[in-house]
């Protein structure tokens, strides 16, 4: 394992750095108060003119669509690559989107990619790829423990030449949003199937079709995240062609598994950036606020907690940077232990360094004069975003167990 960046990838680093300090940081506060004055006038959730102008900069910066590894479409990258790239990203929450790398959109990107066909990644996948239009993923339901996803009760029967949808769900990131025009919807195609991971199956339901209701925008810790969010989404009697299947009946299963392997890397890479703006953070409130009579930076249990962040974050760093290394090299479904380590390690470690930095800082880390606390409700989130603590920890122990149980 050569974990050294490659030339095209020293590159890329100078330049998305040399963009965010250009761009990204200094109009964060330009996007939440664009995002509240369009709160004031009764509706948040129109997309806002700071975020198409930076990602027309982006573009013209050639610094597009940098996901995507194994594709013509994509920049060419390793999710070796790409995971530095990423984690820049990730130390800001509006970037993502700056430079068409946000989730959901890249998980559903990468899956039309892979399991579409011609027909559907003509009409959905290249407007997503210009970044024209904003998708959702469509699985978590609030009457199941959806941890668990073959206890999913959405129906998608087929009649003649459609599909007729039924079910609720929820924490469907992006469904809020106006320029979603997109749903990858999963749901049981054959409840009977002798096979629990059998009776699933996924389609693509646009947006606009009949029977299909935005119920509400969700909150995560008093944050709506407008004008992108999580909604609950209700689907009467949806109607969609045939054709709109992913892969195959029954196949669902097998998707979610290889949507939510690239996924779950890429909320870790993420996690990384965001914890390392966080210790920054820390570092210089530490260097400049006196508490009895000497900086915090020289207090003991302050350098404690500033040594034990770094060590925890290269630490995770150096998980996800073995998994991305796995997944490029024995492919995803090889990985998967790697990658359950890392969506268990990434959350945590950020979760404690957010949480020391907010420390550092006093009551202000906890207001939104800084941008810890939303980073804090960001990182608590992903405990649970493609699969909670738990069903990750019960899938490494089981590998684990597997070694010798045949011995």
């Amino acid at each position: 394992m050569d974990f050294d960046y490659t030339p095209k990838v020293k590159d890329l680093q100078k330049r998305l750095n040399t963009f965010m300090d250009q761009h990204i940081y200094p109009n964060e506060d330009a996007f939440h108060n664009e995002v509240e004055a369009n709160r004031a006038k009764g509706n948040p959730w129109v997309p806002t003119k700071i975020m198409e102008e930076l990602k027309d900069k982006a573009r013209a910066a050639g610094l597009w669509n940098l996901f995507l590894p194994q594709s013509e479409r994509g920049a060419g990258l390793t999710n070796l690559e790409y995971a530095p790239l990423c984690e820049i990203m990730g130390r800001s929450h509006i970037a993502p989107e700056a430079f068409n790398c946000s989730a959901p959109d890249t998980g559903n990107m990468e899956t039309i990619e892979r399991y579409g066909n011609d027909a559907q990644r003509n009409e959905w996948l290249m407007p997503l790829l210009e970044g024209k239009i904003r998708s959702a993923f469509a699985m978590t339901e609030p009457a199941v423990a959806s941890s668990d996803a073959t206890n999913i009760e959405a129906r998608i029967e087929r009649k003649g030449d459609e599909y007729v949808i039924n079910g609720r769900k929820w924490w469907t990131s992006g469904a809020p949003d106006p320029r979603c025009k997109i749903l990858i919807f999963m749901g049981k195609t054959d409840p009977d199937n002798p096979s629990r991971h059998n009776q699933q199956s996924m389609v693509l339901v646009p947006m606009d079709t009949p029977g299909v209701t935005r119920v509400r925008a969700l909150s995560v810790f008093g944050y709506d995240h407008a004008p992108h969010g999580h909604g609950e989404v209700d689907f009467k009697d949806v109607r969609v062609p045939v054709s709109n299947i992913l892969l195959g009946e029954g196949r669902g299963f097998e998707i979610a598994q290889g949507r939510l392997g690239p996924g779950r890397i890429h909320h870790c890479m993420r996690l990384i950036g965001l914890a390392e703006r966080a210790l920054e953070l820390m570092c210089r409130r530490a260097i400049k606020r006196v508490a009895f009579h000497k900086p915090i930076a020289d207090q003991g249990v302050t350098r404690e907690r500033i040594a034990e962040a770094r060590i925890m974050i290269d630490q995770a760093r150096f998980l996800t940077l073995n998994a991305a290394w796995k997944m490029d090299t024995a492919g995803n479904k090889v990985a998967k232990q790697e990658i359950a380590m890392i969506k268990v390690a990434a959350p945590n470690m950020a979760l404690q360094v957010i949480d020391w930095a907010m420390q550092v800082h006093g009551g202000a880390g906890i207001s939104d004069d800084f941008p810890l606390a939303a980073a804090y409700a960001q990182a608590r989130t992903l405990r649970y975003a493609d699969g909670p603590d738990e069903v990750h920890r019960n899938a490494i122990a089981k590998q684990e167990l597997g070694r010798y149980l045949s011995k």
